[in-house]
């Protein structure tokens, strides 16, 4: 198994990598919404839109693609953010999402961000129950599953951990 963890910058050479033999990749992402992709990135040579075609070219080929998703509640858990998430899934061709922490100074990265950046919060188990939901497929966990598990749609159902979800918010 060949998995390469990648901000996803050059499309080309991710289908190159592809080609040649790269089974799978994890694409780090602070956000799906561009402007606070770049206000937290900085990206030099590249944008959000090349990250997004790594992913695509991947999936193209019948790639593995799973995401490192940095979790900022009042960021990540609002109704903007994944309506774009789930546009970025649904193009990109994502499988897997493994959530992490944004680790960093709260203060120091709201400053960075657009003022309009923050919402109101839905929750972060609102917001896997809502990408589970339009996506009963995609995966969350931690580990990509070895070759033999693999599929377009990841691991087999069951395999990974199952999150306790409460009930559907009204």
């Amino acid at each position: 198994m060949v998995n390469l963890n990648s901000n996803a910058s050059l499309p080309g050479k991710v289908a190159q990598l592809a080609d040649a033999g790269l089974d799978s990749i994890r694409i780090s992402l602070n956000s799906a919404r561009p402007e606070l992709y770049r206000a937290y990135y900085k990206p030099k040579g590249y944008d959000f839109h090349h990250v997004l075609q790594s992913a695509k070219e991947m999936t193209a080929r019948g790639r593995y693609v799973s995401l490192n998703y940095f979790v900022f509640p009042g960021i990540s858990d609002t109704r903007p953010e994944i309506e774009a998430l789930a546009a970025f899934i649904a193009e990109g061709g994502v499988d897997l999402i493994q959530l992490r922490n944004l680790n960093i100074d709260p203060e120091l990265y709201l400053r960075v961000l657009p003022e309009d950046a923050v919402g109101e919060p839905l929750g972060v188990l609102a917001m896997v129950h809502e990408l589970r939901r339009r996506f009963p497929k995609l995966r969350f966990g931690y580990f990509n599953p070895p070759r033999t598990r693999m599929g377009r749609a990841g691991p087999l159902p069951g395999d990974d951990l199952e999150l306790e979800l409460p009930a559907e918010p009204a």
